[in-house]
């Protein structure tokens, strides 16, 4: 994309992020006014502007206590903003439909408009409460895959995670969880298919924490990962060096073979934020060819399901994440659009590669889930 393009992507996003929260700052204004009419204007305005800059001043380089508080109330605000304008233009299009219709009479009383205004915002405090606690919690879900025939038979039970998206709002917290679910399942392998990171790894609170917590997982053959899109940037070096330490054994376009019984291989993302420094994603066909001639089967790494295509039948599974299957409803109907598989298991015919894509394990952005669930994902592979 050249620079004009960048230049006006931002023009635009900022005209509709301030178009936006114009509307809904004015709708919930109205709404304050009807229950308290002496309210003060400039000073509510002022209040609501900083929840609007907090999502902005939280990606700013400011002291570490100050950038904290503004990523955590930004964070809840893009969730609360989320929902605030989709439920406010709901009920918006539905009064003027029945002005339209003339079931709401003309001119609109004011308690109408206020009653509106009452469902759009319990509705969204309903919904963004149910977000943040159901964000919080960690569920298993399992699958069951059998391998080619063309391949020799293998006995695996497969951990994956993905998307920790460790310095997010309650990641760290939810990280013990996750590794006590992983540990109950009792895996040969654990595959941690990238976006452990959430773009800066001076975002971590505690990283001994996490090294200590990281280590704790018990796995027959041991912990790899590959590397996702908020992996990289400034602090790539320190990023790589957490994992090491945590003896996850980073596979980059690299291939492993396990117990002589699999072959697993990592990819590279191909489109990190800020950079791997000098790594880049190699072409699939040079990865897959190194290999070499196998009868055992090949498990792929691969951090976002964009890929699909590029996997034939001498892959036997491909394990992703990235999608987050939407984290918020409806964001299910947009990945759904953008991605072949955006969630679960996908198979096109008995000669491809079979696919299972992760919701994650963590929440990016927003520290909240609704209609989605954060997952460890057993697979008994046989």
């Amino acid at each position: 994309m050249n620079i004009a393009g960048i230049i006006g992507g931002i023009i635009f996003m900022a005209a509709f992020y301030g178009g936006a929260n114009f509307y809904i700052g004015r709708r919930i204004f109205q709404w304050l006014k009807f229950l308290f009419p002496q309210l003060n204007g400039m000073m509510y305005t002022i209040t609501f502007l900083f929840f609007v800059l907090s999502l902005i001043l939280g990606y700013l380089p400011l002291p570490s206590p100050l950038k904290g508080i503004m990523s955590w109330i930004g964070s809840h605000w893009m969730g609360i903003f989320v929902y605030l304008l989709m439920f406010f233009l709901v009920v918006d299009i539905l009064v003027l439909l029945g002005g339209l219709v003339r079931i709401i009479p003309t001119p609109m009383p004011q308690t109408i408009r206020f009653c509106a205004s009452l469902i759009a915002i319990v509705l969204t405090v309903g919904f963004v409460s149910y977000g943040i606690y159901n964000a919080r919690q960690v569920r298993t879900v399992t699958y069951s895959v059998h391998t080619k025939e063309t391949t020799l038979p293998v006995n695996m039970n497969i951990v994956l995670i993905s998307d920790l998206h460790l310095g997010a709002i309650n990641s760290e917290q939810r990280l013990k969880s996750v590794v006590q679910n992983i540990n109950s399942i009792k895996p040969d392998i654990v595959c941690i298919v990238g976006d452990v990171f959430n773009d800066d790894y001076n975002a971590i609170r505690n990283p001994d924490g996490v090294i200590k917590l990281m280590k704790s997982i018990e796995s027959t053959y041991g912990v790899y990962g590959c590397l996702g899109n908020h992996d990289g940037g400034n602090t790539f070096d320190q990023m790589l060096g957490l994992l090491e330490q945590s003896n996850v054994k980073l596979l980059n376009d690299e291939h492993v073979v396990i117990d002589e019984q699999l072959i697993l291989v990592g990819r590279v993302d191909p489109s990190p934020i800020g950079g791997f420094g000098d790594l880049n994603r190699n072409d699939t066909t040079e990865v897959l060819a190194s290999i070499g001639d196998t009868d055992m089967p090949v498990v792929v790494m691969d951090h976002s399901p964009s890929g699909i295509k590029q996997y034939d039948e001498t892959v036997d599974l491909v394990l992703s994440g990235h999608t987050h299957r939407g984290q918020i409803s409806p964001g299910s109907l947009f990945t759904r659009a953008i991605f072949t598989v955006d969630y679960g298991h996908y198979q096109k015919d008995a000669n491809s590669p079979h696919f299972i894509v992760t919701s994650g394990a963590g929440t990016w952005a927003m520290p909240m889930r609704v209609g989605t669930k954060n997952e460890v994902v057993s697979i008994a592979l046989r």
